[in-house]
């Protein structure tokens, strides 16, 4: 940096608290914020956001730190770790109650609605109560695109990746043991329609998640300084759409673990199984391409580029000022 620009010494911040996406700040000292909940910190440049764009916080003086973590040191910390866990955690429990929701009870089958707002209540609560731990991913589809989106590293994307698809196994195996067998069917296995193709099926499931994933990167992303509402409830009120129209056709999936969980409890892969994997992954992907390099891009240079996805940078923030950002949007204004 050049000219008397000087940033003064700060606190280090508590590794459990994560801003959920990248903040570009202007001024001589920039602070950047982790990608989507992922303990990744990004770099950001001085831009001029157009007028729809989210607009761009004041600096109070951070400098970006050399470069100095691996990927060693990346999974061997306890934050790191403790993020695995949450997504592990909160992908059980997000299948647990979803699929419980849609269990065939004799006295009382479940409606298209009550399935809906189920898994819906599900991922708005989940993301609550643990998105700060891991960012609240529960879901491969999200976690890819967002490494494609530059914003969290290879070797999570991977971590988080095995989590989900573990805990959802185990959701799914908590409710078979629980469910008595006269409500249990197939256990919610996801499955096309008599009258839906597997192309037609594969263009949903990318509509679904497309719309779900721009939520989330819209109503996460710290660039935005007006008020949002709750994330949380934006999120579970996207996932309550997808499965309004969604279960018609596939059964709803927007979700690879979801669809995992079940099939590989129940043994029911059906020749279709791929098509809740690329559905939901092309999807979200296309979402994060739309969002994070054509709609709000940020300036990275290829190299800032690969240490993200390396899991080598690590930039300061400044958490006091990110913290005052968040609380402004949690709460739904009246007017």
């Amino acid at each position: 940096m050049a000219g008397a620009a000087h940033c003064p010494p700060a606190a280090t911040p508590p590794r459990g608290a994560r801003p959920l996406y990248i903040a570009p700040l202007s001024g001589p000292c920039q602070a950047t914020s982790h990608g989507v909940g992922a303990g990744q910190q990004v770099p950001a440049r001085s831009q001029t956001p157009a007028t729809t764009a989210p607009t761009a916080a004041p600096s109070r003086g951070r400098c970006h730190r050399a470069p100095k973590a691996t990927m060693k040191k990346e999974v061997c910390s306890v934050a790191f770790l403790k993020a695995v866990f949450a997504e592990f955690l909160a992908t059980l429990i997000f299948v647990f109650f979803g699929l419980g929701s849609a269990l065939k009870w004799p006295s009382a089958l479940p409606t298209i609605l009550q399935i809906a707002l189920a898994f819906g209540l599900a991922i708005g609560t989940l993301a609550q109560a643990l998105g700060p731990v891991s960012g609240g991913h529960i879901n491969p589809a999200i976690t890819l695109a967002l490494l494609v989106g530059n914003q969290i590293s290879l070797l999570r994307a991977v971590f988080y990746v095995a989590a989900q698809l573990v805990g959802a196994i185990a959701g799914a195996g908590i409710l078979y043991g629980l469910a008595p067998l006269n409500a249990r069917g197939n256990l919610a296995v996801n499955a096309l329609n008599n009258n839906t193709s597997p192309g037609q099926a594969v263009v949903v499931e990318m509509i679904l998640t497309f719309q779900l994933a721009l939520c989330i990167f819209s109503s996460t992303d710290s660039r935005r300084t007006s008020p949002v509402g709750s994330p949380a409830l934006s999120i579970g009120l996207s996932v309550t759409l997808g499965h309004l129209v969604g279960i018609y056709f596939t059964g709803c999936s927007m979700n690879p673990a979801r669809s995992f969980g079940p099939a590989v409890v129940m043994k029911r892969f059906s020749p279709a199984h791929w098509v809740f994997w690329v559905g939901p992954i092309v999807g979200a992907i296309l979402a994060a391409i739309l969002y994070f390099y054509l709609l709000f891009p940020n300036s990275l240079s290829l190299s800032e580029r690969v240490a993200i996805i390396k899991g080598t940078y690590e930039p300061e923030e400044d958490w006091e000022d990110h913290r005052e950002e968040r609380k402004k949007t949690i709460e739904l204004t009246a007017h």
